[in-house]
């Protein structure tokens, strides 16, 4: 069993997708009642529920909000991924335009906002370029928009870790299946046919409030990631984080937190 926020425990959802059941572990954090809006988490590549570990309940306790944290497909204690199944290069679409909405639809939440992070980010961003009157806002978290030198170069160094530097060990406590959660991102990201992935075309959709937060020192993306979605979409907010790299969350929690509850507050 992965390793839960230990005053937590997780739920399930069954939901049926492309004729396939899936079911996604899921957790609800945070002290806000019933009438305050609820922020879904969406995790990276590696993430799921447990790999945010206690900062979504801190951010949602701090902010008198409450919280979605949930595994999609292939990760933390959700359907792993058959081993045979490759990802095609549009898996963040269907993860935006119709996992997402199922999941929304099946847990009854109605206009929230989106807290993505990474890849997550990029689906947040997809969901909202088809969705946007159905949400408050969105915060993004090291999105990417386009697929970068720095990207692939950084992923190629991940797989080298996963095999022979431990890191296979120490994700194995965040997921049930790691080689689901690590294989299912890693294939893709290095495959040639996903080096021209590009979402920024939907980006310019995107008509509800962004915030877009990167790290100064991000190790898999240029800060031409939130800029470019400013440029999209010039209703976005960009803040840039120094002493930080790819996960905000874990660099400048404080930071991160008063920034992105300001921003919220704000809309309110």
């Amino acid at each position: 069993m992965a390793e839960q926020n230990p005053a937590l425990a997780s739920s399930f959802v069954q939901l049926d997708w492309r004729g396939r059941p899936l079911s996604l572990e899921y957790q609800w954090v945070g002290s806000g009642d019933a009438s305050r809006p609820v922020v879904v988490f969406l995790h990276e590549g590696l993430g799921s529920v447990a790999m945010w570990k206690d900062f979504p309940q801190r951010f949602c306790d701090g902010h008198g909000l409450r919280g979605l944290v949930y595994s999609r497909y292939g990760y933390g204690e959700s359907t792993p991924r058959p081993e045979h199944e490759r990802w095609a290069p549009d898996f963040m679409h269907r993860q935006a335009r119709e996992v997402l909405p199922a999941l929304l639809g099946a847990l009854g939440i109605e206009r929230p906002w989106l807290f993505g992070h990474s890849d997550g980010g990029s689906i947040a961003l997809l969901h909202a370029a088809s969705f946007a009157e159905h949400l408050r806002g969105v915060i993004v978290l090291a999105p990417h928009i386009f697929v970068e030198d720095i990207s692939v170069t950084s992923i190629a160094a991940a797989r080298e870790a996963y095999l022979s530097q431990g890191l296979r060990e120490r994700l194995a406590r965040y997921h049930a299946d790691v080689d689901s959660a690590f294989w299912g991102w890693n294939d893709i990201w290095l495959d040639p046919a996903f080096r021209d992935w590009n979402i920024e075309a939907e980006v310019a959709r995107i008509r509800c409030p962004v915030l877009a937060i990167q790290g100064k020192d991000d190790e898999y993306g240029t800060l031409e990631q939130v800029h470019g979605i400013a440029r999209k979409a010039p209703q976005t907010e960009v803040l840039v984080l120094p002493q930080c790299g790819h996960s905000p969350h874990r660099d400048q929690p404080a930071a991160l937190s008063r920034e992105a509850g300001r921003f919220i507050s704000g809309l309110a």
